[in-house]
């Protein structure tokens, strides 16, 4: 779980129309206007998001691959300066405990994680050093996250953020973002899931998790539930029914009838699919069953498949 973010607000919340966010993504725009807008011209490659909420670590010595190739669930000894990898940090038992993706420049590797997850994040990376030639740092103060359709995710000197905003683009709020990231069915650490979820469960399984490695922590269990498929739960992406003008509240139950049977993680409005939520469902519930909540009634389209090895959603 993350913890309540240290940053101050964003520079770009004084941008024209700028509404900031809540909970563990108030320190930057919500919207700065119109959602359905900023999700259309994003979905048109122009544009950029503010996500200089979520913390950066960098990690350097000459070391830092091979470590982190121990550590983690992603194949990182090849990885070549500038290209983009996403990695986990599991429990022995193959429960996610830590999410980052970032870059290496030939000389560290820098990683964005959710807001307030960088110093458990460190913690775990101090203790697991011993000899190595490894130096781990919070650069959060220095370093805000951006991302753009046409680039992705970038770092950019916090004091050249509002310079940054000027060249790149129309600004779109996080809600333009997470409705397209919750349509492609990509969950996030902490708010689409829990203490209990394994890589399987969430589509993990080849964005970050490299099955072709050697051994890490949590393996046994990923390697198993992979082989023979069928995890204890899958993620769905909820369509729900727009006829009342609410989301549901993260963490709401999902029922089949009286029966809970998973629940609700982060919901948005979609500029076409209208209200939509990932939701973490028991594998043995029915892929065409209609469920509820919120008093909501919300139909599912497969993420995650519950049958076989490969839980990666197609993309079309």
């Amino acid at each position: 779980m993350t913890s309540q973010p240290s940053v101050q607000p964003s520079a770009l919340l004084h941008l024209p129309g700028a509404v900031s966010g809540d909970g563990i993504d108030a320190p930057v725009a919500a919207h700065y206007g119109s959602f359905n807008t900023e999700q259309r011209f994003l979905e048109a490659g122009e544009g950029f998001v503010d996500l200089s909420h979520r913390d950066v670590v960098r990690i350097s010595g000459p070391d830092r691959l091979t470590w982190l190739h121990n550590l983690t669930t992603q194949h990182f000894t090849d990885l070549q300066p500038g290209t983009w990898t996403q990695a986990l940090v599991l429990s022995p038992t193959g429960h996610v405990e830590h999410e980052f993706r970032g870059v290496d420049d030939g000389e560290s590797f820098t990683a964005h994680t959710e807001p307030g997850a960088s110093g458990p994040l460190i913690a775990f990376l101090e203790r697991m050093k011993f000899m190595t030639r490894v130096e781990v740092t919070d650069e959060t103060s220095s370093y805000a996250v951006t991302w753009r359709p046409t680039a992705g995710y970038a770092f950019i000197p916090r004091d050249q953020l509002t310079a940054f905003a000027e060249a790149a683009g129309p600004p779109a709020g996080l809600w333009a973002f997470e409705a397209l990231r919750i349509a492609r069915g990509e969950p996030r650490l902490g708010l689409d899931t829990d203490h209990r979820t394994i890589p399987n469960e969430v589509g993990w399984i080849g964005p970050a998790v490299h099955l072709d490695k050697g051994c890490y922590r949590g393996q046994e269990t990923v390697a198993r539930v992979h082989t023979l498929g069928r995890p204890p739960r899958r993620l769905v992406l909820l369509h729900l029914d727009g006829t009342e003008n609410r989301l549901p509240t993260r963490g709401s139950e999902l029922l089949l009838g009286e029966k809970v049977v998973g629940v609700v993680g982060s919901s948005a409005r979609h500029h076409e699919l209208g209200p939509i939520a990932l939701a973490l469902v028991k594998r043995n519930v029915a892929l065409d069953a209609q469920l509820t909540t919120d008093n909501m009634p919300a139909a599912q389209e497969v993420v995650v498949d519950p049958e076989v090895g490969l839980h990666v959603r197609p993309r079309t």
